[in-house]
């Protein structure tokens, strides 16, 4: 039913923009009714078939399908939006003037996703101290690189990870955290696309907890390649790395607050010992708090990637839609992000990797 409901928003959608291109354009359109009908029907009928396709399947006809589909997908946002304007508009101008409202409007929107496409594409490196405190002396000046939500997929493929990796290698880490949706959830060769993060010089290992499109289709086969790679699994246990506690729960039992609370409860650090948590989703925060957890990393909300879904995810998480943040005693770091799901565009939010430094909290015993 889902699938269906979606379908017949997108047709929906995509009707809206045909009868405001017709209507208001008119003769202005560089091309038929008839042939911009049949464009949008195609266009309508295009992004569900391709990812039904890139869920089961790989190969580079499903890759460059996918990949364009999306990219329409992001581009029907924009010109939905100045569907709607010309619409609200265009009553207060005259009949001639309409259709360069129109026209004017669509390539408009048409120049913001061509930036939202350059814009997703340019990888950020943040650069963040975060003061803990009890921190052991071995940890004081450590510096750790964050990378949530690669989604390496028929969008992300290998040329992407090979220039994540090597953005990483750069930095000179000693340890990576990667807070879950390292893949998209579609079938790909996982060894083949992690193989660049093989090849990091990393003394303190690469951490991982699943984030919900990680455990889309092939879950299993997803670990074995992260696994394969050298990357430490972390799902719903901890290990001590000098003196900090390094902590991962999965993204499905992090859905239940009993569940996060029955988990956490098993991993609970000693008292006044510093504790690192991968927890995909920024939420259930004070069962976090509660836990013993110094500091909770996070992403999954892409900071929205698209306008309006930005406005729609600061709703939703608030202030923890991304960046640094304090709930209490907890610091709680959501990452917008490295890569992006679906559309690959960033408009009102950014792609990037986190340079942490971690200090001793002032003040602290």
């Amino acid at each position: 039913m889902g699938i269906v409901a979606m379908q017949i928003f997108l047709l929906l959608v995509h009707g809206f923009v045909y009868h405001t291109w017709i209507v208001l354009m008119g003769a202005m359109l560089p091309v038929s009714a008839g042939a911009l009908r049949a464009a949008m029907l195609v266009a309508a009928l295009s992004f569900i078939p391709a990812t039904l396709l890139a869920f089961r399947w790989q190969g580079t006809a499903i890759r460059v399908f996918y990949t364009a589909a999306s990219i329409w997908l992001g581009f029907l946002n924009f010109f939905f939006w100045a569907a709607c304007l010309a619409w609200i508009f265009s009553p207060f101008l005259r009949q001639s003037e309409r259709p360069w409202l129109c026209a004017g409007l669509a390539l408009v929107a048409a120049l913001v996703g061509c930036y939202g496409l350059g814009n997703a594409y340019w990888i950020r490196v943040r650069r963040l101290t975060v003061a803990l405190p009890n921190l052991p002396e071995a940890w004081r000046g450590r510096r750790a690189v964050l990378a949530s939500d690669v989604h390496l997929g028929a969008i992300n493929g290998l040329h992407f990870s090979r220039r994540l990796a090597r953005k990483v290698a750069r930095l000179a880490p000693e340890m990576v955290f990667i807070p879950g949706d390292l893949f998209d959830g579609g079938e790909v060769d996982g060894e083949r696309l992690l193989a660049p993060f093989r090849d990091l010089a990393v003394p303190r290992g690469i951490y991982f907890s699943s984030g919900n499109h990680d455990e889309f289709g092939d879950h299993a086969a997803y670990r074995r390649a992260i696994e394969n790679t050298g990357i430490r699994v972390l799902a719903n246990e901890s290990v001590e790395v000098d003196g900090v506690a390094i902590l991962g729960v999965c993204y499905g039992d992090s859905t239940s607050p009993l569940h996060l609370r029955a988990i956490l409860e098993t991993m609970r650090p000693r008292t006044g010992q510093p504790a690192i948590l991968l927890n995909h989703v920024p939420n259930r925060l004070p069962i976090v708090e509660e836990a013993g957890v110094s500091l909770l990393l996070s992403g999954h909300t892409h900071g929205g990637q698209l306008f309006p879904f930005t406005w729609l995810t600061r709703r939703v998480f608030g202030n923890f839609t991304k960046g640094l943040h304090q709930y209490g005693k907890l610091a709680v770091y959501t990452s917008t992000g490295a890569g992006t799901w679906g559309p690959p565009m960033r408009v009102g939010s950014s792609s990037e990797i986190v340079l942490l430094r971690f200090e001793q909290a002032e003040n602290a015993q």
